[in-house]
């Protein structure tokens, strides 16, 4: 019985292994790409010497700050205000660096949050934009002081 058995040879045909090569090859590009990303993050934008020159057209008022606790019993820390833009350009993105400190001075955490952008919609001349801030993060040795708001980028439509 065993004499008669003839082994057969199973093949696969060329373009599965095409497909297997490829899919191998994208999932390796794919980690790389994803190594690189994680190791080299990409630097926030800066001020431009003509945003400095700009900053002084943009006025901040009405800052307010509350806590309140939200639906899953975390608190909150909102902050809310409004952005002037006594210039003449329209602004695409206005970013601000949020500054949080504790009993000390020393800072807690910085976030750089958009006040301006695609979300909210440009700010033009001589209009005003409220803008509102959640803050769920912020360490328990925060001085519970108001940040200190800096703007960090300004991007001109």
């Amino acid at each position: 019985m065993a004499a008669n058995q003839v082994k057969q040879k199973v093949e696969i045909p060329p373009a599965y292994w095409v497909g297997a090569i490829v899919v191998v090859l994208g999932l390796c590009a794919w980690a790389v790409l994803e190594y690189q990303a994680r190791r080299y993050p990409p630097k926030p934008g800066v001020l431009t010497p003509e945003a400095k020159l700009y900053v002084r057209n943009l006025t901040l008022s009405d800052v307010e700050m509350k806590a309140a606790e939200s639906y899953m019993k975390q608190a909150v820390v909102e902050v809310t205000g409004k952005i002037g833009n006594k210039g003449d350009r329209k602004l695409k993105l206005v970013e601000i660096n949020c500054v949080f400190r504790d009993a000390f001075g020393q800072v807690v955490l910085r976030e750089r949050v958009a006040i301006v952008g695609s979300r909210t919609g440009t700010l033009s001349p001589a209009n005003v934009k409220n803008f509102r801030l959640a803050f769920d993060n912020i360490p328990d040795s925060w001085n519970q002081a108001l940040p200190e708001l800096v703007i960090a980028q300004i991007i001109f439509a």
